[in-house]
């Protein structure tokens, strides 16, 4: 895992090993005073400087270009352009007390969801820096694409592309002229000397956003938290695939769990509840999630993956728990807060090109 601490606001960079991983949440927690922990096992480790921290904004957006670390998982990385979504948080205000297991009505799930109060939330597309990728817990191939239209089952995905919160964005500033390495760097971005951030957007970039902005487009955002795990869940229409008999309607969706407790848990099992349009009601259970059971602790508190769902109808909803188990053998059902699925009128025919 990529770990950096500072000296005289300049951020060092090294590769160490798993056990270690995420010590920087706490490292970053005062950035403005580079207050920052380091351990001391890191102390004969060779370090790299990639930048000077900069003072994140509390308020307004960062430019195309701005170099950041994540807050959470770490890794560098560098925005493209940002989305204002609709963040429904069930932790705050009035939240219903209902137990997952009632929350089987399609109409009840989408009356509940009314009654959560959505506020504007920044969040950016953003480049990983290919060298942090193998490193951090996080699916760094999780923006994904349908196929071409004579293969209804066949995904792409682009690698090192993600979405982030304004709140997980820890600016830093850097002289390196080639400062992130990823395969479309010099693709969408271009150095101009003088400006802050020198970095700016080529054409290739903005053509690119404007062609794919249905299936990028990052619109609403659904967070729940159970005995202090919380889960964030961000849907995404991909498109429909059309045949002679039928439609068949695509969605992926990306989930970040997060222990905010002291005490480490595990993710045993899935369970899901699938509400289509059409009127079915499907059940998933399954152990783990993309097989794998990721244990969140203090060290390493923050997992996230994606993954896809299919419906015969334009619109649904989904929610369901993940069975969640504490060292001492406890466990509970962690619940996932329920959202939408929707499509899209407007597609094009080639939604997955890059440049054409």
């Amino acid at each position: 895992m990529t770990m950096a601490k500072t000296l005289k606001n300049c951020i060092y960079y090294s590769i160490i090993n798993a056990h270690l991983r995420q010590h920087h949440n706490a490292a970053f927690l005062s950035i403005g005073g580079v207050n920052l922990q380091w351990n001391r096992r890191l102390a004969s480790r060779k370090l790299q400087a990639v930048g000077k921290l900069e003072n994140p904004k509390p308020q307004g957006k960062y430019p195309t270009g701005q170099l950041f670390l994540h807050k959470v998982f770490g890794y560098r990385g560098i925005l493209l352009f940002p989305w204002l979504a609709r963040l429904y948080d069930r932790d705050v205000g009035n939240k219903k007390t209902e137990s997952p297991q009632n929350e089987i009505d399609g109409e009840h799930i989408d009356s509940s969801n009314k009654e959560v109060q959505g506020k504007t939330q920044t969040y950016y597309q953003v480049l990983i820096d290919s060298r942090d990728c193998p490193f951090i817990r996080a699916q760094t191939e999780a923006v994904t694409f349908l196929g071409n239209q004579d293969n209804n089952r066949s995904l792409y995905a682009i690698p090192g592309l993600d979405y982030v919160a304004h709140e997980d964005i820890l600016p830093y500033s850097s002289a390196d002229k080639t400062p992130l390495q990823h395969e479309l760097f010099d693709k969408f971005l271009e150095l101009k000397s003088g400006q802050e951030p020198p970095f700016v957007a080529k054409d290739t970039l903005k053509a690119w956003q404007e062609k794919n902005h249905p299936w990028l487009e990052l619109s609403d955002v659904h967070r729940e938290t159970t005995e202090n795990v919380r889960v964030t869940v961000i849907p995404f229409y991909m498109g429909t695939r059309v045949s002679e008999d039928s439609s068949v309607y695509w969605w992926r969706y990306c989930i970040r769990l997060e222990n905010l407790g002291k005490e480490t848990v595990q993710l045993r099992e899935r369970h899901w509840r699938i509400f289509s349009l059409s009127g079915t009601l499907e059940t998933v259970r399954g152990r783990g999630v993309v097989g794998q059971e990721p244990i969140l602790s203090k060290e390493q508190p923050a997992f996230q993956y994606s993954s896809h769902v299919s419906l015969q109808a334009p619109s649904g909803h989904m929610w369901g728990t993940f069975r969640m188990e504490r060292n001492d053998g406890y466990s509970f059902d962690c619940r996932i807060p329920p959202f939408t699925l929707e499509s899209k009128q407007s597609e094009t025919n080639n939604p997955h090109g890059f440049f054409g």
